[in-house]
């Protein structure tokens, strides 16, 4: 059990808190503290998190401060940082942060972004062309997980910076309708491929790539083709090199690089392909900004701390076990999906750093989409469910894409949505608006729903870069607090062991006699399609 920390003085200090707090409502709050916004929002820069509609008060910050100091946050800052193995389950130092540190990355880093950087030149300004000697005007990224959701949501976000005559194109599924209704609108002799994978063994991705080099191969008819069409991130040598990879066109990182923090390494050539290697090294330039805050400034008004507190509160205190997430931007709509790998896939654990059950409530489920689009959808439930769900709303200052009207709408729909979840409606309200007593019930919200909103100047790829930097220390965080690695994956790895286990069952090339009778059962039923 995790008794160190539920039976600590921190822990039970908050647990009363919370009792005393409870039944405070958030309209409540705001009536009997003026002056909340100001005392319960933190800056960095132009980057603002405004978290005074959380169902706190500053003693509850301050109490979760003293929690964070028990846990020994800044301690485990220090080893991340020096590179001791806190990943201790694979013996794996956590170095993302050096894959952006600039000046002060390791020569190997600064060796393969000389590289990317080489390669992003020779596409764009067409000296790389394909084997039939036109320029290259459409990039594949084949990966999955890591290798997949923060590179396919990067360049998204930063579609207004989108270099002209290439179009990046990502294919993660297993499922051949993800790659087959892809190729189907590229032409061969200008694609170019990207196989990310660091062992260059990954099911899915390799799969892909296998059927992707088969469709190059039927237009082209020569083996020599696919040294000009395929590059790899990876650390397999052998392996790329027997695919038809060039040596020089692989671009490897390191076993410090965890896939979904991996997006800063040659995992990101294909943002870097899609608006160019300077907006590229500005992006690490924004997480390095992010770091170096993370790394300096103290509990008070330290983003990526406040962030996690707030989480471990609405978690463990206010019982809340849904997190959403709501960019108003319709650039950053994939950010949900990324955060759900980042946040699920680092802390969804039951068991602790000593290999020991947890007996409190780790990784709410975290799920979300742009706004407005939400609003028209699962927000009803939000504003009259029965569920506690803890919310972070993602605004822009200005519009990347800035058509006239538009801007102003969208951030009046965020700064209501964050306004009616918190104080909602009373029966007296909707009475005075003139609804009918009949429908009086059905026209009052509860309210009390908390929320974050945090504010980017406007979407460039520095401020992505700090705000993807600004929730990965939050995970880290919060792995500290719950004692957690946060940095390996089993569960993971176990689906993977079982699939390879059940593939030849269903192809018919192993028996299935073993298997349970519902696993066994499906196989049947699934193979007579097959045939």
């Amino acid at each position: 059990m995790n008794r160190w920390l539920t039976e600590s003085p921190a822990w039970r200090a908050l647990e009363t808190h919370a009792e005393e707090l409870r039944e405070q409502h958030l309209r409540e709050l705001f009536a009997s503290e003026p002056a909340r916004f100001d005392d319960l929002s933190c800056r960095h820069g132009e980057l603002l998190i405004d978290y005074s509609k959380q169902r706190v008060t500053r003693q509850t910050m301050q109490l979760l401060q003293q929690l964070a100091e028990q846990a020994d946050i800044a301690g485990w800052m220090t080893r991340m940082r020096a590179g001791e193995a806190i990943n201790h389950t694979e013996n794996r130092a956590v170095r993302h942060c050096a894959l952006r540190a600039g000046e002060a990355a390791p020569p190997e880093v600064k060796s393969v972004l000389a590289r990317m950087a080489a390669f992003c030149e020779g596409v764009h300004n067409g000296q790389w062309r394909g084997y039939s000697g036109e320029r290259i005007s459409d990039v594949v990224n084949l990966g999955i997980g890591g290798s997949d959701l923060g590179p396919h949501m990067a360049v998204q976000a930063l579609a207004a910076c989108q270099q002209p005559d290439i179009r990046v194109h990502f294919v993660s599924n297993l499922d051949g309708a993800d790659l087959a209704s892809t190729l189907a609108r590229l032409s061969a002799r200008r694609t170019l491929f990207i196989v990310a994978s660091k062992t260059f063994t990954t099911l899915e991705t390799i799969t892909n790539a296998r059927t992707a080099r088969a469709w190059l191969l039927a237009a082209c008819g020569d083996e020599s083709a696919v040294a000009r069409h395929f590059v790899a991130a990876s650390t397999n040598l052998q392996a790329t090199g027997e695919f038809g990879i060039a040596p020089e066109n692989v671009f490897e990182f390191r076993d410090w690089v965890g896939g979904r923090f991996s997006l800063w390494s040659a995992i990101g050539l294909p943002i870097a392909l899609a608006v160019g290697f300077r907006n590229f090294e500005q992006l690490l330039a924004g997480a390095r900004d992010m770091d170096e805050h993370f790394f300096t400034a103290p509990a008070h008004s330290n983003l990526p701390i406040t962030l996690a507190l707030l989480a471990l509160w609405n978690t463990n205190f206010l019982k809340a076990h849904s997190h959403g997430v709501f960019p108003y931007s319709q650039s950053l709509a994939l950010l949900p999906a990324h955060l759900q790998q980042l946040e699920m896939e680092s802390n969804g654990k039951h068991v602790d750093r000593q290999g020991l059950p947890i007996d409190i409530a780790t990784a709410p489920i975290l799920w979300g989409t742009a706004g407005t689009n939400g609003q028209h959808s699962f927000f009803q439930l939000l504003h009259q469910g029965s569920e506690l769900v803890a919310c972070d709303f993602i605004a822009l200052g200005k519009a990347d894409f800035p058509l006239p009207g538009h801007h102003s709408g969208l951030l009046a729909n965020c700064l209501a949505q964050s306004s009616a979840l918190a104080f909602g409606q009373t029966e007296a309200e909707a009475r005075q608006a003139g609804i009918a007593e009949t429908l009086l019930p059905y026209r009052t919200f509860p309210g009390n729903q908390p929320s974050s909103t945090i504010v980017l100047p406007e979407l460039t790829p520095f401020t992505l870069g700090q705000l993807i930097a600004l929730y990965e220390h939050k995970v880290f965080c919060l792995g500290v607090l719950w004692n957690l690695n946060s940095f390996d994956q089993w569960g993971v790895e176990l689906g993977k062991q079982l699939a390879s286990r059940l593939a030849p069952c269903l192809r018919g090339e192993a028996p299935s006699d073993a298997l349970d009778s519902s696993t066994r059962g499906l196989i049947e039923h699934l193979r007579q399609f097959r045939n």
